[in-house]
């Protein structure tokens, strides 16, 4: 039986809903003797900034009990280097690029996407807004309707692309978040980032992570992304990309029936470099097993009665 695995994430066509998420995967290149690029969906790059970025000091990251907490700092090559660097391998592989944004302050998400503006091979830009605003006393775009509905504003302003937004999940409503960028204009909405952690050395009496606090990721925080996920689809009509703690076909497949329309995969990255490649061929055995043509056909099929 022949299926259609391909979905439309607000404006970008993908040929099957699995993407990498940011942080995750580096800029791709770095995952290429391990995996079949050219077998997902889009590649979500690490997150960029207009200036480069050294990161936290480490202890960084800590495993815990099914998933990790992290506390990178958002390390990266800035978006200069990203476009004369990493860009035109990824630009060769044939397989949508999406850049991951973030800043301290409007104006900087703003200069990031306007650099971004024109350059060949990105197919959507998706907003971290799980970053302090310096110029509102260090309050979290995520966690301001107001705040993150202005980022996303000023980003459609100066581009072209199609503009994913970021939740985090460090919010009391997460569909108040959801509605606030979709009026801001974003094209769809991907969710969840880390649910903020402690891991304290009981020996030191100290935390684990030199920054104190960190991100959680992995299978430990998947029932509440699919919750999540499953409201804010409930109240908004872009696109929704679920994420958090997929690790195969079936994980993915949660969030797809709880209304994603796409899934990205990061955790698992750091397990099995082939894992985002793994869900596909999961999702397409689901769909040959109970005959479902068209991958579109399962989004949203939850029964709540």
């Amino acid at each position: 039986m022949a299926i259609k695995t391909s979905v439309d994430i607000g404006g970008v066509t993908i040929k099957n809903p699995v993407m990498t998420a940011s942080g995750t995967f580096g800029y791709g290149e770095e995952f290429a003797p391990y995996t079949d690029l050219r077998a997902l969906g889009a590649v979500v790059v690490k997150g960029l900034s207009l200036k480069p970025r050294p990161g936290n000091p480490t202890p960084r990251t800590v495993e815990t009990p099914s998933g990790m907490l992290n506390a990178i700092g958002l390390q990266n090559v800035g978006v200069e280097p990203f476009i004369e660097e990493k860009l035109p391998y990824l630009r060769d592989i044939g397989v949508p690029a999406i850049a991951n944004i973030f800043g301290e302050s409007v104006d900087e998400y703003r200069a990031v996407a306007e650099r971004l503006e024109g350059c060949k091979g990105i197919a959507a830009i998706e907003i971290n807004i799980s970053c302090p605003n310096v110029k509102k006393g260090g309050l979290q775009f995520g966690t301001d309707p107001n705040s993150a509905r202005t980022v996303v504003e000023a980003v459609k302003a100066v581009t072209s692309l199609p503009v994913m937004t970021k939740l985090s999940p460090n919010v009391t409503d997460i569909r108040a978040m959801a509605l606030a960028v979709e009026d801001g204009g974003t094209d769809s909405i991907s969710l969840i980032n880390t649910i903020t952690g402690m891991v304290v050395d009981i020996d030191k009496r100290r935390p684990v992570l030199a920054n104190g606090v960190g991100g959680l990721s992995g299978p430990a925080i998947r029932p509440v992304a699919v919750r999540m996920v499953c409201e804010v689809a409930s109240v908004v009509r872009v696109p929704v990309i679920g994420m958090g703690g997929i690790m195969n076909g079936d994980d993915a497949l949660q969030f797809i029936i709880a209304g994603a329309t796409a899934v990205q995969v990061g955790t698992a990255s750091f397990i099995d470099p082939d894992s985002a490649a793994k869900v596909v061929s999961g999702i397409e055995s689901y769909m040959k097993k109970y005959n479902i043509e068209d991958i579109n056909e399962l989004v949203g099929s939850i029964k709540l009665d």
